[in-house]
C-alpha cells in the first residue's frame, strides 16, 4: 500500500543534499585572516604558476579564468589590491576533513565527492522542512569552521547539483540553500540551466546537443531515451532520468582504491645537477609510497619522466620518460626509490636545464595478493616493519621527519616556489595563530 502511494504521488524514498564549500581554497585562507573579510583573494597553483581559485570579490573585479598563468594578470591583481596566496594543501585537506566530519552529524550516508563537496542522503518520507534543515547544515559548518557553503536538496544527485548551483547563484535571496521538491520547481530549474552547465555533460557533448537545438537542461529531458542513448550512451540516459527526478545514481560511500598514484612538481629553479634531481625524485616516490600503503596497494609498474621547460624560448628542449615493470609488486619506499633511481639514470642527459621530474605507479594490486618472484627477493617482513615505523613517526612528528638518505637535505634548492604560503594553522603547533592580549 505504501509503495503504491509512493508511485502514485511521486513521493521520493530519499532526498539528496549536495553541500559545496564556496570558493573553498580562498575561504580557507580568509578563515584565519579576518582582516580579509569582503576583500578579493586568489590562490595559485604549485610553483605559484597559475590561478586556481578566486573568491566572489576577486571574480567581480574582472574575468579571471582558472588555470591561466598569473603573470598575465599580475598588473590587474596588484592594481585592485587582490590578496594572493600560494596553495596550502595541508591546510585545505584538514579543513575539508572537518567539514566532512560535521556532515556525518546530519546523515550517516555520505559520499565525499571532492575536497570541497559531498552528497548526503536524507529520508524522503520523513516530514522534514528541507529548507530549514539545509540552513541548519550551513550554519553549523559556518559556526564550527568559518567556511561558507551552499546546500542543494533534491530527489536525485543530478538535481541536487542543479539546486546547489541555484543556491549559489541567488545566494542573497535564498540564504545559500535551495530545495527542488516539486515538479514546478524542477521544470523551472531545468529551463534556467544551460546545457553546458549540467553535471556530467562535457564540452564535446554540449556542442553536439547545441547542434540539435538543445540549449537547456529541460530541452535535454524532452529528447527521447533512444536519442539520448545514441548521442551519449547509457551514461547520458542515466543523467536524463536523474534530471527527470528518477534516481539512478546511488551514493558511493566507500571510495574505490585508486588505479594509479603519481606526482610531479616543477622545481623552484631550473636544475642541471643530477644529484638534486635524484633527491627530488626520491622525495616524490616516498610521498607516493605512503599513499600506496594507506590504501593497501602495491605497484607493479613504474613510470619516471623528466623534462625541461617547454615554454622557454632560450633553453634547449628535452623530454623523456621510461616505463618499467617492477621485479615484484611492492609499496616499500626503500625498493621503490631504488628502482626509480635506475630509471632516472637511464633517461638523464647532461647539458639541459630541467624544470620537472615525476613518477607514476600503476598496475596496482592488493598487498595481500602479491605474487612472489623466484629470481628477485624483497625482505618483506623487514621492509614492512621499517615502513610501519616510518609512517607512524611521520604521522606523529610531521611529514618527512624521517626519510631515506636518498632524499637528501637540500630540498630548498629544488622544492616548488611558495612565496605567498600561509601557515598550516590547524596541523602544526609552531604555526598556530598567536593572539596578543591588550
Amino acid at each position: 500500500m505504501l509503495y503504491a502511494l509512493i508511485l502514485a504521488y511521486k513521493i521520493p524514498l530519499y532526498m539528496y543534499a549536495l553541500i559545496d564549500c564556496n570558493s573553498f581554497y580562498a575561504s580557507c585562507e580568509q578563515v584565519f585572516r579576518p582582516d580579509l573579510k569582503g576583500k578579493p583573494v586568489v590562490v595559485l597553483s604549485n610553483n605559484d604558476g597559475c590561478i586556481v581559485a578566486a573568491n566572489r570579490e576577486a571574480k567581480a573585479l574582472a574575468d579571471l579564468p582558472m588555470w591561466e598563468p598569473v603573470y598575465k594578470y599580475l598588473d590587474l591583481l596588484q592594481h585592485h589590491e587582490v590578496h594572493i596566496f600560494s596553495s596550502n594543501y595541508t591546510l585545505y585537506a584538514d579543513m575539508s576533513q572537518r567539514v566532512m566530519n560535521i556532515l556525518t552529524q546530519f546523515s550517516p550516508n555520505i559520499e565525499i565527492y571532492s575536497i570541497d563537496e559531498a552528497f548526503i542522503m536524507l529520508d524522503g518520507l520523513s516530514k522534514i522542512d528541507y529548507t530549514a534543515y539545509g540552513k541548519e547544515i550551513r550554519s553549523t559548518i559556518l559556526k564550527n569552521t568559518g567556511l561558507p557553503v551552499g546546500v542543494g536538496i533534491a530527489p536525485t544527485k543530478a538535481l541536487a547539483k542543479v539546486a546547489n548551483r541555484i543556491s549559489k547563484k541567488y545566494a542573497q535571496q535564498l540564504g545559500n540553500v535551495y530545495v527542488i521538491d516539486s515538479e514546478t520547481k524542477r521544470e523551472k530549474a531545468l529551463k534556467w540551466l544551460k546545457i553546458e552547465d549540467v553535471w556530467g555533460i562535457g564540452r564535446a557533448h554540449a556542442k553536439r546537443l547545441h547542434a540539435l537545438q538543445v540549449h537547456t537542461a529541460y530541452a535535454f529531458t524532452q529528447l527521447s531515451d533512444d536519442a539520448v542513448r545514441k548521442q551519449m550512451s547509457v551514461v547520458g540516459l542515466r543523467l536524463k532520468h536523474e534530471l527527470e527526478g528518477k534516481s539512478c545514481l546511488s551514493l558511493e560511500e566507500i571510495q574505490a582504491p585508486k588505479k594509479a598514484i603519481g606526482t610531479a612538481k616543477s622545481f623552484g629553479d631550473k636544475l642541471t645537477d643530477y644529484k638534486l634531481i635524484e633527491q627530488a625524485l626520491a622525495y616524490y616516490v616516498s610521498e607516493c609510497a605512503v599513499k600506496l600503503r594507506k590504501q593497501g596497494s602495491c605497484a607493479q609498474v613504474m613510470m619516471v619522466f623528466l623534462h625541461t621547460n617547454q615554454f622557454s624560448t632560450h633553453d634547449k628542449q628535452y623530454a623523456k620518460n621510461i616505463v618499467v615493470k617492477l621485479p615484484q609488486a611492492t609499496h616499500s619506499t626503500i625498493e621503490l626509490v631504488k628502482q626509480a633511481a635506475k630509471c632516472l639514470k637511464a633517461i638523464f642527459l647532461d647539458g639541459y636545464r630541467y624544470k620537472k621530474v615525476g613518477v607514476l605507479f600503476s598496475g596496482l594490486v592488493p598487498e595481500d595478493v602479491v605474487q612472489g618472484n623466484l629470481f628477485y627477493q624483497i625482505n618483506k617482513p623487514k621492509h614492512d616493519a621499517a615502513m610501519h615505523a616510518m609512517d607512524r613517526l611521520n604521522q606523529r612528528m610531521g611529514k618527512a621527519t624521517v626519510k631515506l638518505a636518498t632524499c637528501g637535505t637540500q630540498r630548498k634548492k629544488w622544492k616548488i616556489k611558495q612565496e605567498q604560503l600561509s601557515p598550516r594553522y590547524t596541523t602544526h603547533w609552531d604555526e598556530l595563530l598567536k593572539i596578543k592580549l591588550p
